[in-house]
């Protein structure tokens, strides 16, 4: 059913409800299964951004809520969801279920916040990444890949977006906000007004739990491949003595070879004055 200025709000509501629902019927195991990675960055992101919405509580962040949306001319009603969204609005979002556009303007999206790894692959980001730069013009996107260590920050300059280049800190800065995001110890972390948004204490052992195990299996794989290297170097050696034995004993076995001729010589010779 396609809308118009003047179709009723309740029927516009119900049709973005139903659109939620059947989304949320067509969604596979697949789906409900992400990374520790992914799940870790987006505990963290929202810890972070808590911390700024409490300076200013109009910046609210969600977390995996379904974004829906027309775009013009069309029926279809098109969905995404990403890891996290930022708006920036005075007053609490009414949002449970799913954020339909229509029905929360003139609120919109203010910064989109996807994190990708290996096994999240069913998730098309690429079509995430048009939806956003050509549908709904988000001003701000950012995409992590935690496994990669890859940070970037599009921000939308009217027509596409374009990337954020790093600030004197080598970090990206979204000046609206008064924040600036890079990695830190792995992570996309945040820094608002120059200070590096702290985590609370059982999420910050998490992590450095997380980067000894890190540590301790980097230590232990170069730990094995210096026993590989070592026994490869022991091989060769055994294989140069190996081969250095055969050169002797082959050497040895010219040179007996050749004073046996030379004795035979000797006793064939005749005597002198025979």
């Amino acid at each position: 059913m396609s809308t118009s200025p003047s179709t009723p709000r309740k029927l516009i509501a119900l049709s973005f409800a139903r659109a939620a629902e059947d989304y949320a019927r067509g969604l596979t195991l697949e789906h409900y299964m992400e990374s520790i990675s992914q799940a870790t960055q987006r505990k963290i992101t929202l810890e972070s951004l808590d911390l700024v919405h409490a300076r200013r509580p109009e910046v609210q962040v969600f977390n995996e809520l379904l974004v829906q949306y027309r775009r013009r001319r069309q029926r279809d009603i098109v969905q995404v969801v990403p890891d996290n969204m930022v708006v920036i609005h005075p007053e609490p979002v009414q949002a449970e279920r799913s954020f339909d556009i229509p029905l929360q303007c003139p609120i919109e999206p203010f910064w989109m916040l996807e994190y990708v790894s290996r096994s999240s692959q069913h998730k098309d980001y690429q079509e995430s990444f048009e939806k956003y730069e050509r549908d709904l013009k988000v001003p701000y996107y950012l995409l992590f890949y935690p496994e990669d260590q890859e940070l970037t920050l599009y921000h939308h300059n009217g027509r596409r977006y374009v990337s954020v280049k790093p600030n004197a800190e080598g970090r990206l800065a979204i000046a609206e906000l008064d924040l600036e995001i890079g990695i830190h110890e792995s992570w996309a972390r945040y820094w608002y007004r120059g200070q590096l948004l702290p985590l609370p204490a059982e999420l910050q052992r998490d992590l450095e739990q997380e980067r000894r195990e890190k540590e301790e299996y980097r230590r232990r794989a170069e730990q094995s491949e210096q026993r590989a290297e070592q026994s490869e170097r022991r091989a060769e050696q055994s294989e140069l003595r190996a081969d250095e034995e055969r050169r002797l004993r082959l050497a040895l076995e010219q040179e007996l070879e050749r004073l046996r001729a030379q004795g035979g010589k000797r006793r064939d010779r005749p005597a002198n004055g025979g």
